[in-house]
């Protein structure tokens, strides 16, 4: 083994500026090349067709993903069901009934562990399923490399993620404590938010804008009168509209691209939490940013979604590889 210490130094040099935290150095962007050298096809052939079949799929997958690491690290937690030890994540305020894909990551492992078996971990799997995703709602600007090597956790927590995931009902302040709580920052923040330029949001998410805003019995006076109309047309002011969807960016719901921002812009934002980026100025002067420059938007959000994918990852001969992703073996 070459032990010279130059090199060492700079190794080490390298994992603590650029890879954070220090244990991702353990992941390798070549890490199945061998083990499993058909996994990205087999994931990317799998989220086309269920993209094919359902274009909201895309957005739920990335979702999955983001709802993964924020809950202690990205570890595949989420996708645990309930056991008699643990009460899991499927359940918690943030996800019942709004988040799915799960069968689409049910469909990859199963693929996987024919073509080889105990070999990606359903944390990893999450991870090059968010990639594609985006890929292919956003095109060829929206890719990047990936590091693997992450592991599986063997618990869940519905508490941890009824406190760790941010709410579309937080201000902007604990939304960004929650954020660099995981390592993550204000740019950070405005880019991965920027995932909501596709998808679609249940009207009780945002339905106080339109109807009774910080219980003033008024809508929300920075919100686009023309939006306001449409959304009040979907969502009336009644509890059997709770569930109703309204698309996220009503410009281009299924494309990856960077209209979310241009929606900050003109008060056309969906959620309060996003539309609250424009009330602070690092966060607005991000927002206008990348609202008039769509190629440094992708190439910030692919590095941004590294960055989270970082998270308290497990490496090594911590946690395990699952054979099934809703149950530890």
């Amino acid at each position: 083994m070459d032990q010279n210490p130059y090199k060492l130094f700079f190794v080490a040099l390298f994992c603590l500026l650029i890879l954070s935290p220090p244990v991702s150095c353990q992941l390798d962007y070549k890490f199945y090349d061998s083990t499993c050298p058909n996994l990205t096809y087999i994931v990317r052939k799998t989220v086309w067709s269920a993209i094919a079949n359902d274009t909201r799929i895309a957005a739920s997958l990335l979702r999955l993903h983001f709802h993964d690491c924020f809950v202690n690290g990205c570890d595949g937690s989420l996708l645990l069901d309930d056991t008699t030890t643990f009460t899991g994540e499927k359940n918690a305020s943030p996800n019942k009934n709004s988040a799915r894909g799960f069968e689409v990551i049910d469909t990859i492992k199963a693929t996987l562990e024919k073509a080889c078996p105990s070999t990606v971990s359903c944390a990893d799997i999450l991870t090059l399923v968010a990639r594609e995703a985006v890929y292919l709602a956003g095109g060829q600007y929206f890719f990047w490399a990936v590091p693997l090597g992450r592991r599986d956790g063997t618990t869940a927590s519905q508490s941890a993620a009824n406190d760790q995931l941010p709410s579309p009902f937080e201000p902007l302040e604990n939304i960004t404590a929650k954020f660099t709580s995981k390592g993550l920052d204000i740019k950070d923040l405005v880019l991965l938010s920027g995932a909501h330029t596709i998808g679609f949001a249940q009207c009780f998410t945002f339905k106080p804008r339109l109807f009774d805003f910080a219980k003033s019995g008024k809508p929300d006076p920075t919100l686009d009168v023309s939006l306001l109309q449409k959304l009040q047309s979907v969502c009336p002011n009644q509890a059997d509209s709770d569930t109703k969807l309204a698309p996220l960016d009503p410009v281009t719901s299924d494309k990856f691209d960077n209209s979310y921002y241009t929606n900050l812009v003109n008060n056309s934002g969906l959620l309060q939490s996003d539309q609250a980026l424009m009330g602070n100025n690092k966060t607005a002067s991000l927002v206008t940013y990348y609202s008039k420059f769509p190629y440094y938007f992708s190439r910030d959000f692919g590095a941004s979604m590294v960055k989270m994918a970082n998270i308290g990852v497990l490496t090594g001969q911590s946690g395990e590889i699952r054979k099934n992703c809703r149950v530890v073996n």
